[in-house]
């Protein structure tokens, strides 16, 4: 293991992680993603409490053996149903249990979750203590620096403060503000400018407090570098697209071999999974929209991308028409850009 991974110690969990994007990182992209990397740490969608508690349990909450670490990222405001939520994650078997308060979308708004409780720490502070009291595993927030016009010095610290007596333990800040009113849930994503400096303030307040940053990251590379103020990275929307850069998470960052050598391995290696998956009644769609940008850069990337929209929508589709489009690509290694 590299030095700065034997220095992470107790806070090494958090080291990398690809953040929880809605639509996007379900069950099959995670198990997707736990072929390119052995230690990142995986999230699911956002699930709000009253979908854990009223709805379908295991088509909600239900993934993968292969997926751990994994933890499930909670949507909610009542204390009480938040403790229950968790204590049906910690059944389910995740490994953490996350609280949203950073999402901006109105819907999450209506809600009084997400974002809006930016304004709302000492609420914050009780659903955390509450979820600390249900569960074992790890209870941790992912906030953003402040909304609206909250000062991201007071605000971040306000919070912070509240949840670190509540118990949490750990804070993944999302460094941009989120306008919640005026702004689109995509626009908070890229308008807002970011400020990695109020991360790295917070962290050096509470040097005790594991602290990872989220937010325009999109190469193992840059988070090498957020880590040496920072005891994590969660990668988001770059995970996604540009999945084969997760390969490098493994070496890079905690200083083991990548589980496989490179974009044609995983495929052959995720198989197994997507072949059970088949048996089980998922159409390949459901599984291989995950990796449409595995080939990014490769002669042959957009024929593999342009096979799998035009025939792997099809019921009868399986492996053999994932195969097909493997071998429209080009194994020759790519130039560096």
């Amino acid at each position: 293991m590299t030095a700065e991974a034997e220095k992470s110690g107790v806070h090494d969990q958090w080291r990398f992680s690809v953040a929880p994007m809605m639509d996007w990182t379900d069950r099959h992209c995670r198990a997707f993603h736990r072929v390119l990397s052995r230690r990142a740490r995986l999230y699911t969608e956002m699930v709000t409490t009253g979908a854990v508690l009223h709805g379908p349990r295991e088509r909600l909450l239900g993934f993968s053996a292969v997926e751990h670490p994994v933890a499930l990222q909670l949507g909610g405001s009542d204390p009480a149903e938040l403790a229950e939520a968790a204590r049906i994650a910690e059944g389910f078997g995740y490994d953490e249990v996350n609280l949203n308060v950073g999402c901006p979308s109105d819907r999450v708004q209506d809600g009084r979750f997400g974002a809006c409780l930016m304004r709302e720490p000492g609420l914050v502070g009780e659903c955390v203590a509450a979820m600390k009291a249900a569960v074992s595993v790890p209870v941790t927030v992912k906030c953003r620096i402040g909304v609206d016009d909250q000062d991201p010095e007071a605000a971040l610290d306000a919070l912070a403060g509240i949840v670190v007596a509540a118990g949490v333990d750990a804070l993944v800040v999302h460094a941009r503000k989120a306008w919640l009113q005026g702004l689109s849930p995509k626009e908070n994503r890229d308008i807002p400018p970011l400020d990695y400096g109020r991360v790295v303030r917070l962290k050096r307040a509470r040097p005790g407090l594991p602290v990872a940053v989220n937010g325009g990251i999109t190469t193992v590379a840059a988070a090498r570098e957020h880590l040496r103020d920072l005891d994590g990275v969660m990668m988001g929307r770059a995970a996604y697209s540009d999945p084969a850069e997760l390969l490098a998470v493994d070496p890079d960052l905690f200083g083991e071999a990548a589980p496989v050598a490179d974009a044609f391995a995983a495929v052959e290696a995720f198989e197994p999974y997507a072949a059970e998956a088949l048996a089980a009644g998922t159409r390949l769609h459901s599984l291989t929209r995950h990796m449409l940008g595995l080939f990014n850069g490769r002669p042959g990337a957009r024929a593999f991308r342009r096979h799998l929209a035009t025939h792997g929508m099809r019921p009868e589709a399986g492996l053999a028409t994932l195969r097909e489009a493997v071998a429209m690509v080009s194994r020759a290694v790519p130039e560096a850009a």
